[in-house]
């Protein structure tokens, strides 16, 4: 099933309303849906590299606003419809501990989550759950997916396609280094003050 979903999304970055289809699954994406906006954003920044920054730019908006939409999940139905979603993903025991860490550490958890491979999803429904500030939490979340989905085009309209292979042969291990860098640098803030 997932490979169709995959599939089917690799062929609606060649359709001519693209970048509507890529608004729909970057929203989409933020809430419920389990095929993440890359798979999209990648072909259709090779295709149209003069594009990449709109390209970019509607993946980022989208992915906020549906973000906030999953916000709006945890925040006002939960055992309605946020239960269920963390429930397919076998997610509901991890989300207990997770919702513990958002009084301390809520804004580079987002900012974390909406940068790294880790389903943004479940951290837009755990922000609403866990009523983290709204403005913070938008604020946040555009940064985070903003730069995700900036750097993988500047980096695709710089090299093109011997990049695209290297990101997604490399994706995970550099998101992870990446957030590691940062966790560690927040560290060593709160570590000074």
């Amino acid at each position: 099933m997932l490979q169709r979903c995959y599939d089917w999304t690799m062929n609606l970055a060649l359709h001519r309303h693209a970048l509507l289809i890529l608004f729909a699954v970057s929203f989409a994406e933020s809430s419920f849906f389990p095929i993440p906006p890359d798979i999209m954003l990648i072909p259709m920044i090779l295709m149209a590299r003069d594009q990449a920054w709109k390209i970019a730019a509607v993946c980022t908006v989208a992915s906020v606003l549906g973000g906030i939409a999953g916000y709006g999940i945890g925040y006002g139905l939960f055992e309605a419809i946020a239960q269920p979603i963390l429930e397919f993903y076998n997610a509901a025991e991890k989300f207990e501990s997770v919702k513990a860490l958002y009084n301390e550490h809520g804004v580079l958890i987002v900012f974390s989550a909406g940068f790294s491979p880790i389903p943004y999803k479940l951290f837009t429904i755990a922000s609403g759950v866990t009523q983290m500030d709204l403005t913070s939490f938008a604020l946040t979340s555009l940064v985070g997916r903003g730069a995700r989905f900036f750097i993988i085009a500047a980096l695709l309209w710089k090299f093109g396609i011997p990049i695209k292979t290297f990101i997604e042969q490399h994706l995970g291990k550099l998101t992870l280094l990446f957030v590691a860098l940062l966790a560690g640098g927040f560290a060593l803030l709160k570590l000074w003050h």
